[in-house]
């Protein structure tokens, strides 16, 4: 009989988002594949669980995801974890949902934590349609790809790190228009988070006098005239 692949999303950042289904099923499973084993292995102590964990991450996922899909056909039960939020966004999982589903192995995924839904119900910036673009492409296409993004009549959620977020907002302010209205989250659920709001060129202004520290997420909204 086969057995079933559970998505598990995590905290992103404080330890009581977590749900009581979530760590039911951290608990019942035969084992954890983990983007990082000594991240997970941190919260499965928290709450006292014990179970095997393994890698399963960005770097050897192409190579053995067959191996976990062969144990989840021999009655195994997995559940799939990240460092933070739910897998496959903007996280290894994909590849493992799809070869599964292609096996006819059972697939449930969890409702939980994924940053980027916070962060846009602050913006303030309209959510009835939007796009979450994740991570940018690091060099290749990039402006082409804000080019498209800037000519959606849709908010824009990307995931951005600390070390980045200024060259982006300064792309974005040349694609989108300085004057686009935008919001930054940091530190998500986290004891020092922020969300600042305002046009892309007043957060650019921000982040020269104040260095970026924690993981973004940034959100544009549409032009003013879109939005009416």
């Amino acid at each position: 009989m086969s057995g079933k692949l559970y998505v598990v999303p995590t905290p992103i950042g404080n330890l009581e988002d977590i749900t009581l289904r979530a760590l039911r099923v951290l608990k019942e499973v035969d084992l954890v594949l983990a983007e990082d084993t000594r991240v997970s292995l941190k919260l499965l102590n928290h709450f006292e669980i014990s179970v095997s964990v393994h890698a399963y991450h960005l770097n050897n996922e192409h190579h053995i995801t067959k191996k976990w899909v062969d144990q989840l056909k021999e009655g195994k039960q997995i559940a799939l974890v990240s460092d933070a939020g739910t897998p496959a966004i903007s996280d290894p999982g994909f590849l493992l949902v799809r070869a599964s589903i292609a096996e006819g192995v059972e697939v449930e995924c969890l409702p939980g934590a994924t940053a980027f839904v916070p962060a846009l119900v602050m913006s303030g910036l309209p959510c009835d349609r939007f796009v979450f673009e994740g991570f940018l492409p690091p060099k290749k296409g990039r402006v082409s790809r804000l080019e498209f993004l800037a000519a959606q009549n849709k908010t824009i959620v990307f995931y951005e790190s600390p070390h980045k977020i200024l060259k982006t907002l300064k792309q974005c302010a040349e694609i989108f228009g300085a004057d686009r209205p935008a919001s930054i989250s940091r530190e998500l659920t986290k004891m020092y988070e922020e969300t600042l709001r305002g046009s892309l060129a007043e957060l650019i202004d921000h982040f020269e006098e104040t260095a970026p520290r924690g993981e973004f997420v940034l959100v544009i909204g549409p032009e003013a005239k879109m939005q009416d």
